[in-house]
């Protein structure tokens, strides 16, 4: 007999980059059912109007709730920034976003108050995070740039070309002149390039993504409620796309251990 908390957690992204939050996920709660989406069909998000990504979030939740998910993700910047905090009204199960987590994680680290939010235009458009920035601690500046290019490449499984290197210097140089210490990854992709962004910023900038502070979010959220569940054995995952699973699990692979097996659900583009 299925319980209550035996339901699986939802978590979903417009491609793989939601996978960083996923690794937190099941680091930090091995025993717990995941059910994973990932819109490859209708990726970029970030370039699309807010309007038509908040549509997409609020199809794509339906979805999870159609699988009885207990609480939903938003494993997605560009989602969380334009959909969040209706979802929150919308749905019947807790939501939990990754901007706020990674606005509390730089304001507690940045040391000279000066912090960087790198992301996509329709995260960075929405100011998002310099409205939570500000809630947080009115002092700090905040420097902000859209870095485009970086989901496509992370999409194809490039994490470290010489393209991709040179690509990174021209993004962040602003912001090294402006002298951040903090820097946002401001996108769940972007922390698959850490290690191009840790030699770019010469190790001097601390790089904040919000995965490890969703996962305890998730924690708390689920304690609170009593829907932790209680079991020793390790949960089941479920992995399912809307375009190509076969390119899905081949970059995935790479950056989720034992991803093996992924399910194609056909979604018309919109």
């Amino acid at each position: 007999m299925v319980t209550q908390a035996d339901r699986p957690i939802g978590v979903f992204d417009s491609g793989v980059g939601g996978l960083t939050v996923m690794r937190s996920l099941e680091e930090l709660l091995p025993q717990e059912n995941f059910i994973y989406f990932g819109d490859t069909a209708r990726f970029p998000y970030g370039p699309r109007p807010v309007e038509k990504v908040r549509e997409f979030a609020f199809q794509i939740m339906d979805l999870m709730v159609s699988f009885d998910v207990k609480l939903a993700v938003i494993a997605c910047n560009s989602m969380t920034a334009a959909a969040y905090f209706d979802s929150r009204k919308r749905m019947k199960i807790p939501v939990i976003g990754v901007i706020e987590p990674a606005v509390r994680t730089a304001v507690r680290v940045t040391h000279n108050h000066k912090v960087g939010v790198i992301g996509t235009k329709a995260t960075i458009e929405s100011g998002a995070y310099e409205q939570e920035i500000k809630i947080a601690n009115s002092k700090i500046e905040i420097s902000t740039q859209i870095c485009s290019k970086f989901v496509e490449h992370v999409e194809r499984g490039d994490t470290f070309s010489d393209e991709l290197f040179t690509l990174a210097e021209g993004y962040l140089e602003p912001l090294i002149r402006q002298g951040v210490d903090t820097l946002i990854l401001g996108c769940t992709h972007y922390p698959l390039l850490r290690g191009v962004l840790h030699s770019v910023t010469k190790g001097q900038v601390e790089l904040v993504s919000s995965a490890e502070e969703v996962a305890k979010d998730t924690y708390a959220v689920l304690h609170d409620l009593g829907l932790l569940r209680q079991t020793m054995s390790i949960g089941n995952r479920r992995f399912i796309v809307s375009g190509d699973s076969g390119q899905f699990l081949d970059v995935g692979s790479r950056f989720l251990a034992g991803l093996s097996e992924v399910e194609s659900i056909p979604w018309e583009d919109g």
